[in-house]
């Protein structure tokens, strides 16, 4: 990729025909010095950076431990559990395209049209989000309740994440800085499910959650005179996901004012030029229209799967299947640890070597990590070694989409050139689908695992459990990944499609923001990009 950049600085009107332009016609626009290269500052990019996290300290949160909290904190039986996550999620991608539908109806105001949405949908999120975690005293409304507060937390936290994905768009012109800036946003997000991970499974871990014995066993029988212990038991439980719940809401606070006060959206400057806003079902028919797009998301849809499938029922795993009942969380923290600290390396590697092969070579790392654990015994070093490699490509998985989604945009732009504010569409839509089948996905799991003959609250879990577990982590991701990288074949956008794009995209917005440039001269320059 790095012998490429030098053919990127050359002169934007290179790329038109020579005939096109006559003797009379404005030679000195043609001649003109390129316009300096947009350059973001570290504290830009850093604050860009921060707003990543609320998505990510909350998501990670919840997938990891929302399932095994309805089971065995709150109660729920497993039927109507399986109900709220696939509802929720399925509520949550539906949510998405409703979202950026409504952006794209948003005017430009003095703060911009993405930031109103983040700024006016933060402080009703935390609360929401705080109600998750709170167990009502009325056990016959309990799944109402969590029904009712995770799809609207769902449908808050959309109303951040989608315009602030569609930001990326909007901070820089460049390809690079948005490259970089996605980098350190990946770099953040993957600090952000550390502090989840971390803050949800210290303080939860801290807290002794009582469980029931098999019932064949004689601890049944004492159950009544123990009755006490355990009630006080699970209610310092409960406590303590409110006070994880408290710290993760602060820090959405924090991180939604940093974001605010340190990014300034900017429009394109072909943009402007348009006075009528494409409508959003024309908008949307193009999207879905274009190619590489699909098979973005295609390829993407079943990788994302498989890691939301490990991320879902890894706590249960842990527990259950390989026994670690009190290491979990320290498990999680050591995935998350290593796809910090490997996020850099792959932003390096897909710079030398190229995105596509970044996605083959990070994404298919995971599978001999998988099946090493669908192998081996229950081995509590080995099993943090695994940990520990398994991070690196979570890392991969985290950033490659979101580094490639603004190519594809990029690209939908020289075909389409007269068509602003698709950009939450893609983005939106982007999500839609994975957050969908991720929803499928884990209710389809927590189901099994009703079938399987779950027992909550129980200290151990019958062999069809454990084995329905191991299944749910290793093997079903395996399949998911393998499928994901065959239909990753068929993406079309390499580096040296990249390097056209970027070309050919200067050309339009040197042409778009030069003043004596008149609206057929515009058109013409469109159709012939």
């Amino acid at each position: 990729m790095a012998k490429g950049e030098g053919a990127e600085s050359g002169s934007a009107a290179g790329l038109l025909p020579t005939g096109i332009l006559q003797a009379g016609e404005r030679p000195a626009q043609v001649k003109k010095e390129p316009k300096k290269k947009q350059q973001l500052s570290i504290c830009n990019k850093l604050c860009y950076a921060v707003g990543g996290a609320p998505y990510q300290v909350t998501g990670c949160a919840l997938g990891f431990f929302l399932q095994i909290y309805l089971l065995d904190v709150a109660q729920v039986d497993p039927f109507p559990a399986s109900i709220i996550l696939f509802v929720g999620r399925a509520w949550d991608a539906f949510t998405d395209p409703l979202v950026g539908f409504c952006i794209s109806k948003s005017s430009w105001t003095r703060l911009g049209r993405l930031m109103p949405w983040i700024i006016f949908s933060t402080p009703l999120a935390i609360i929401a989000y705080f109600l998750i975690w709170f167990v009502p005293d009325f056990p016959e409304v309990q799944p109402l309740w969590y029904l009712l507060f995770y799809c609207l937390f769902e449908t808050l936290v959309t109303c951040f994440h989608v315009p602030y994905s569609a930001l990326t768009m909007f901070i820089s012109t460049e390809q690079s800085e948005r490259d970089s800036a996605t980098a350190y946003r990946m770099t953040v997000e993957v600090l952000g499910t550390v502090l989840g991970t971390a803050i949800q499974g210290q303080i939860v871990g801290q807290a002794d959650t009582p469980c029931l014995q098999d019932t064949n066993g004689s601890a049944v029988a004492s159950e009544s005179a123990n009755r006490t212990h355990s009630t006080t038991s699970l209610k310092d439980t409960q406590n303590a996901y409110l006070l994880a719940a408290g710290v993760i809401a602060s820090i959405y606070v924090i991180c939604a004012v940093i974001l605010t006060l340190g990014v300034r959206e900017q429009r394109e400057p072909y943009e402007t030029q348009q006075a009528e806003p494409m409508s959003f079902f024309r908008g949307l028919r193009l999207v879905m229209s274009h190619g590489p797009y699909i098979k973005l998301i295609a390829g993407f849809l079943f990788t994302s799967l498989a890691f939301m499938l490990v991320e879902g029922n890894f706590a249960l795993f842990c527990t259950y299947t390989l026994g670690f009942r009190n290491e979990f969380q320290n498990l999680l923290l050591a995935i998350m640890l290593s796809a910090t600290f490997t996020i850099p390396i792959w932003q390096w590697f897909l710079t030398r070597f190229g995105k596509k092969t970044a996605v083959y070579i990070g994404i298919s790392s995971a599978v001999p990590f998988l099946i090493l654990v669908a192998l081996m015994e229950s081995n509590l070093i080995i099993t943090y070694v695994v940990a520990v490699a398994a991070g690196i490509s979570v890392a991969a998985a985290f950033l490659l989409p979101w580094s490639m989604l603004p190519d594809v945009i990029d690209d939908f732009h020289l075909k389409q050139p007269h068509s602003h504010g698709t950009e939450p569409i893609f983005f939106s839509f982007y999500v839609f689908f994975t957050k969908f089948a991720s929803g499928v996905s884990l209710g389809i799991s927590t189901l099994s695992l009703d079938f399987a003959g779950y027992q909550t609250r129980g200290c151990s879990q019958p062999a069809r459990v454990r084995f329905t577990l191991k299944m749910l982590v290793t093997m079903a991701p395996i399949v998911l990944i393998l499928l994901g990288l065959l239909l990753f074949k068929l993406y079309p956008i390499d580096e040296e499609k990249r390097r056209q794009n970027k070309k050919a995209l200067q050309a339009l917005r040197d042409e778009a923001s030069s003043s004596g440039c008149s609206d057929t001269d515009s058109t013409e320059l469109a159709s012939i990009l």
